[in-house]
């Protein structure tokens, strides 16, 4: 059984910093995308950053420059370092896996509120 255990949400001011983790277990197959995505009230969930098995990454225009994201493949882990939060990045955080042969996996969500 697939298990995403997400952490490191919070409270933050803005122009402060948060990194998320997600760490993935339970499965055989090898993880090809690892990615974050992010959903604010009243809004549909948005690609925040992605990255490939071999660390191409992408991000939206909205966090270029201020999020980066990386993985440990041996850790089967997914980070989201964030710097300089704006209140516009108030949302809830998901991570997304993609496996091999079994398709996609979300995290539970982790809530990030930055303060104005």
């Amino acid at each position: 059984q697939v298990q995403l255990v997400e952490s490191g949400g919070g409270l933050v001011q803005a122009g402060g910093s948060l990194r998320l983790s997600c760490a993935a277990s339970g499965s055989i197959f090898s993880i090809n995308a690892m990615g974050w995505y992010r959903q604010a009230p009243g809004n549909q969930r948005e690609l925040v950053a992605a990255i490939t098995r071999g660390g191409n990454t992408n991000y939206a225009d909205s966090v270029k420059g201020r999020f980066t994201i990386s993985r440990d493949n041996a850790k089967n882990t997914v980070y989201l370092q964030m710097n300089s939060l704006k209140p516009e990045d108030t949302a809830v955080y998901y991570c997304k896996i993609d496996y091999a042969h079994i398709g996609g996996y979300w995290g539970q969500g982790t809530q990030v509120t930055v303060s104005s």
